[in-house]
């Protein structure tokens, strides 16, 4: 392990000031966005981006995790007070939320539900938001709440899905849709 120096003042002024700008443009556009465009809308220069995030996948998983990580937070506490079919129903929805108003985060939720993880995955804390997600289905299951013949890939398809609708009126309906879909089937 490596000590760095501590950065100086305006130095972390930068660095805030960026992750602030990020923040918002991933959010609101997307992961397209070039590091360029971002750096101009923070009013420094690309230098100082690519100094404090040698690539925009460090740019932007330095934003991620920090929503991950409430996430995560999130599923501990329903895991911890609630019973398991309302803490997965509440944490499948607060995860769908979460991702139709920040396109950055749906737009990565959607390629790790479809792909082979790796160490950027990791590194954003999606690796553990999925692990939470999967303890909170598994729990439900067994408890009798959710179908057992769903997969945990199942359900990132099906938030991911919901998330690409973004954040309008036809949300809320999706996410009842599709909690409804998850549910074990009524006995008349």
């Amino acid at each position: 392990m490596t000590d760095q120096p501590p950065l100086r003042a305006d130095a972390r002024r930068n660095r805030a000031h960026v992750l602030e700008v990020a923040a918002r443009i991933f959010a609101a556009e997307g992961l397209s966005v070039p590091v360029h465009e971002i750096a101009r809308r923070a009013g420094v220069g690309t230098g100082t981006v690519s100094r404090h995030f040698p690539t925009k996948e460090d740019l932007f998983g330095a934003i991620l995790r920090v929503g991950v990580e409430e996430l995560v937070r999130q599923a501990d506490a329903l895991a911890e007070r609630a019973e398991p079919g309302p803490a997965f129903f509440t944490f499948l929805a607060a995860t769908v939320r979460t991702g139709a108003a920040n396109r950055g985060l749906a737009e990565q939720l959607a390629v790790s539900a479809t792909t082979n993880q790796d160490a950027q995955h990791d590194r954003m804390g999606l690796g553990l938001l999925c692990d939470r997600t999967g303890d909170l289905l598994d729990s439900a299951q067994k408890a009798g709440a959710v179908r057992a013949d769903v997969a945990l890939d199942d359900v990132n398809a099906l938030m991911a899905a919901c998330m690409a609708r973004g954040n309008g009126p036809s949300l809320e309906p999706m996410i009842a849709v599709v909690s409804d879909g998850l549910r074990v089937p009524r006995t008349p």
